[in-house]
């Protein structure tokens, strides 16, 4: 049995389908047909002595083997990835890919993405807007703008906002809510968000926290915080706003948050990248940046009692 490695297109064939479980995704990923897709992997079966696959009727699965190779394999590719990206970045030096989620995306970076312009003329910034975690290998990304419970094991991770939120409603509403009672009978909108749950935009966890009676939760429910937040600043009841979301309707007077108290639990806003590209010239340009950016929110956080 030798220790020399399969070709390249057979290891490459065999860790599409692995990832696909579909010889014929897998075919359509690398353009190839499935008839050569197959043959890349019978020629990795060949070279290793036992099969990595079984075919089954229309579909296949690993065996033992195969599933064995997977990790080792993908580990591979995705440091290949890796080198090759990083070489193509020092060719391709006046460019800055940055992921976020699409309502911070749109809410917080997007209304500033002028003034970066002017301020940096000769870097051109890529945004990509997504609610998955994205790959900075496979997707070519070199900066990552993270919510979320503080969790960034083998990356390089940089804290920029601890997350909070409070009661938000329109100034016309803000007449008729003195109290926390006044706030119980009230249409209390509620969220349901994809980008990701956290209980600081839940009433029950709020009324708890504050020592209010709880009520039941009654009013529109939507998924995206974003339409939460202006459906509230229309006059439709009140939100349990974030506050880096919602910095744009406050400023803007549409909404008003009266109460002082503000949860606050375990999560963050972070900079994230693989390790060493924290110190490249692009990153550290969007890095300061930022830091300042994020510095509006501060204000307001002063009076309030976080809970």
């Amino acid at each position: 049995m030798s220790d020399r490695l399969p070709p390249l297109t057979a290891l490459r064939a065999f860790e599409a389908a692995a990832r696909h479980m579909s010889f014929a995704e897998a075919a359509a990923e690398l353009h190839v047909t499935p008839a050569a897709l197959s043959f890349q992997i019978k020629s990795l079966e060949e070279h290793l002595g036992a099969p990595v696959f079984r075919r089954l009727n229309r579909r296949v699965e690993l065996t033992d083997i195969g599933a064995g190779l997977v990790p080792g394999v993908e580990e591979g590719f995705e440091a290949l990835q890796g080198a090759w990206s990083n070489a193509l970045r020092r060719l391709d030096q006046g460019h800055l890919t940055v992921t976020a989620g699409p309502v911070f995306m749109a809410t917080f970076l997007a209304p500033r993405m002028s003034k970066f312009v002017m301020e940096h003329p000769e870097l051109e910034l890529r945004l990509t807007a997504s609610l998955k975690v994205l790959n900075f290998q496979r997707d070519n990304i070199d900066l990552a703008v993270r919510f979320g419970p503080y969790s960034d094991d083998g990356y390089f991770s940089e804290r920029l906002f601890h997350e909070w939120a409070t009661p938000m409603m329109s100034p016309e509403l803000a007449y008729s809510v003195e109290t926390h009672e006044d706030l119980a009978k009230q249409v209390l909108i509620r969220q349901n968000s994809t980008e990701i749950l956290t209980s600081i935009e839940s009433w029950s966890e709020w009324f708890k926290a504050t020592g209010t009676k709880d009520t039941k939760t009654r009013g529109p429910e939507f998924t995206s915080p974003d339409a939460a937040l202006h459906y509230a600043a229309n006059g439709g009841g009140v939100v349990l706003g974030r506050v880096s979301l919602a910095e744009g309707l406050l400023n803007s007077g549409r909404l008003v948050a009266p109460f002082k108290e503000a949860m606050r639990k375990e999560v963050y806003y972070r900079l994230v990248c693989p390790i060493g590209m924290e110190n490249d010239p692009n990153v550290v340009i969007f890095r300061e940046w930022m830091r300042e950016e994020i510095k509006s929110l501060d204000a307001f956080s002063k009076g309030r009692v976080f809970v």
